[in-house]
């Protein structure tokens, strides 16, 4: 009887086990959850930091114009679309992501965050999502809680904003360059980045 109980497995048993795993969590989207909750807590030891900009090192004119001509469709704050331009004037930090892109998920929190301690009324937000459905952004945004302002595009993508790949995030000033730009993951939660947003605020020209 005991045998019974104990018999060993077949051997090919196991590896199955595995393979039916990892494509159940592939076919309901739960492995890009598990990727990025991975590289979070890789963030979390400080080593991807992204290359920050020093306000005033250069003329502003030396800096690569913004486009506003972005239209920006709400995601998770009910509204009217959003012309890119009507945030000119203030400090932007404009993420570009992808509710699919595990870095994209991994860094999302630390931008929450920095969103939480600075001032909407001098530095805007945009998280720009670049699902091809939206509805799978937006109900991505609802499960992880997230409230910072997100858009998906109304409008085809700038070219000043086309990176080889995403999560990308580019720094705006107020008075319209892209002053910074950093592609891949990044934890942007830091003294040194909210110091850095801080000092923009009054590069008005």
């Amino acid at each position: 009887m005991f045998q019974r109980l104990f018999r060993r497995r077949p051997a090919w048993l196991e590896p199955l086990f595995y393979v039916a795993l990892g494509l159940g969590l592939y076919l309901s989207g739960w492995h890009t959850e598990l990727l990025g909750r991975a590289q979070q807590g890789l963030l979390s030891t400080g080593l991807w930091q992204p290359k920050l900009p020093e306000p005033a090192i250069a003329p502003l004119s030396t800096y690569p114009s913004a486009d506003y001509s972005l239209l920006l469709l709400p995601l998770n704050n009910p509204g009217p679309a959003v012309p890119f331009s009507a945030l000119r004037g203030k400090v932007i930090v404009l993420n570009i992501w992808a509710s699919w892109c595990p870095p994209c998920i991994a860094e999302m929190p630390s931008l929450a965050r920095l969103a939480g301690r600075t001032n909407p009324d001098s530095v805007a937000f945009v998280l720009l999502s670049l699902d091809q459905n939206p509805e799978k952004a937006r109900r991505f945004l609802a499960r992880r809680g997230i409230t910072v302002p997100a858009y998906s595009p109304g409008l085809p993508l700038p070219a000043a904003y086309q990176t080889g790949g995403i999560p990308a995030t580019f720094l705006i000033s107020p008075a319209g360059q892209i002053i910074g730009s950093h592609e891949g993951m990044a934890e942007y939660d830091t003294p040194e980045m909210l110091g850095l947003l801080h000092r923009w605020q009054n590069q008005k020209q």
